[in-house]
């Protein structure tokens, strides 16, 4: 399970970056076709949070839909998996959605 690891690297990410202050909801990019599996990472998340600023945070995950342009004739269109092939046929497509994963943003807790 590479959620596990994913999931640490994210709470060290945000750590970081929420410089000792409470960290409330976490906001994920997840592509669809990343192999990144959200439920499995929402479950590690709950997990590797224990013990740090990120403690009782919220994961709010969203999912991006796979989209490609074909290389033949430059048709841009939604694909379910990296195996799909145009509508004139080619499979000689670039990716440009759906693969990512990215920490979009965080929110933190009001200083008192």
């Amino acid at each position: 399970m590479h959620e596990l690891g994913i999931s640490r690297n994210i709470v060290a990410i945000v750590s970081e970056a929420a410089r000792g202050r409470r960290v409330v909801r976490v906001t994920l990019e997840i592509g669809k076709l990343s192999g990144v599996m959200a439920d499995a990472l929402a479950f590690c998340f709950d997990a590797t949070t224990v013990g740090t600023v990120l403690e009782g945070a919220v994961l709010d995950i969203r999912e991006i839909d796979g989209r490609a342009r074909c290389l033949r004739c430059q048709a841009e269109f939604d694909i379910a998996t990296l195996l799909d092939a145009c509508r004139c046929g080619s499979r000689q497509l670039k990716h440009v959605a759906g693969q990512e994963l990215n920490v979009k943003s965080m929110e933190l807790e009001e200083a008192a």
